[in-house]
């Protein structure tokens, strides 16, 4: 009997989905739990193991096709049978069995016959110009809506302050060797920010806040969103709790989630919710930039490049490593007054990192 390969569930809200990759070709035998296809969803890209080790007799679906969670996009036969190969014709969405029905060879297994005279035989002209249109991917689309939904439907607003990255510098130079043996991470700057902005996030409500219809919904817990590059485009996943947690947990889970990013590996729950997102774009060379709210959240903390600049001080010019500070908030809950001083605070707080675990 054929094996049918059905679209998982991968979210509660997620009922449709896009088919990418095939990793096996049909005929092909695969082991039990061996990833058969991609599939791409508007948060996550996930792979769909194969429920017994087999053969793939037939893709109903193919890159690039739409499907509903719990549609069947393909079959296999079990035990390494090739019997079904034969047996399987496609039907829409419905497979029949046909056991006199011919082998159907796929694409991947037909190679092309090139014709000699047809070749060319001098690179392009340097006037040649090519256009090459790809469809965007589920997350890339959801990225774009995300994006459009927050400019339309919030006032954002942005305010920009500079740090002196000196004290933090030297204090992970003092300790870098300590911590990293300790605790098997090293040290970055990002858990110092994340720390500092839930001490400024408990001083200012508002920005760890939402609107929710004609309401305002405050929180009494920090998750704080960290915005990661993955393998399919801009991801944010969530630290839950953030608050409880330690530099060394901070920056383990950000590591984590940055290896699984690349990966497409984040699961769903990780990326939802989240009160507060903060996005380094200094880490791909960004001087100075204004991010976008991820809606419903008010806020969100921009970080820059480290760049060593001629500043006062004492009287005197000196040279400091610098990083500019952008924070965008939505105005129709965050007074100018308290985002300018939210991030007057975080700007303290780095300069003088004692401060954050003083709480003062």
């Amino acid at each position: 009997m054929p094996v049918e390969l059905v679209v998982p569930s991968v979210g509660e809200s997620i009922t449709e989905v896009e088919i990418g990759d095939w990793l096996k070709r049909e005929g092909e035998p695969v082991e039990r739990d061996e990833p058969l296809v991609v599939i791409e969803t508007e948060k996550v890209t996930v792979e769909l193991p194969a429920p017994v080790a087999g053969t793939i007799t037939a893709m109903l679906k193919h890159k690039g096709d739409r499907a509903n969670v719990g549609d069947v996009i393909g079959y296999m036969e079990a035990d390494g049978k090739r019997g079904a190969a034969a047996g399987v014709v496609r039907a829409g969405n419905v497979a029949e069995v046909n056991p006199k029905a011919p082998v159907e060879t796929t694409a991947l297994e037909q190679p092309k016959q090139i014709d000699a005279k047809a070749r060319p035989e001098i690179a392009p002209p340097a006037t040649h110009r090519e256009e090459q249109i790809v469809p965007m991917t589920p997350i890339r689309r959801r990225i774009a809506e995300r994006l459009v939904e927050a400019q339309k439907t919030a006032a954002l607003l942005t305010t920009f302050n500079e740090a002196d990255m000196s004290a933090v510098i030297a204090l992970r130079k003092l300790y870098w060797e300590t911590f990293e043996t300790k605790y098997g991470i090293k040290l970055g700057f990002m858990s110092f920010f994340v720390k500092a902005s839930i001490e400024a996030l408990k001083r200012f409500q508002a920005i760890n806040a939402e609107i929710r219809g004609h309401d305002i919904v405050y929180r009494n817990y920090y998750d704080i969103g960290i915005a990661v590059g993955g393998g399919k485009g801009l991801v944010v996943p969530v630290l839950r709790n953030a608050e409880r947690m330690s530099f060394a947990g901070i920056e383990k889970a950000i590591a984590d989630f940055g290896q699984r990013a690349q990966a497409n590996q984040l699961k769903v729950d990780e990326l939802q919710g989240g009160t507060f997102t903060i996005s380094d774009g200094g880490i791909y060379g960004s001087m100075l930039s204004t991010p976008i709210v991820n809606p419903p959240q008010s806020g969100v903390l921009g970080l820059h490049v480290i760049e060593d600049r001629p500043v006062a001080r004492d009287g005197a010019v000196v040279i400091r490593p610098m990083m500019y500070l952008a924070l965008t908030y939505d105005h129709r809950i965050v007074d100018g007054r308290e985002a300018v001083t939210f991030l007057k605070h975080i700007k303290e707080l780095i300069e003088e990192p004692a401060r954050i675990l003083l709480e003062v």
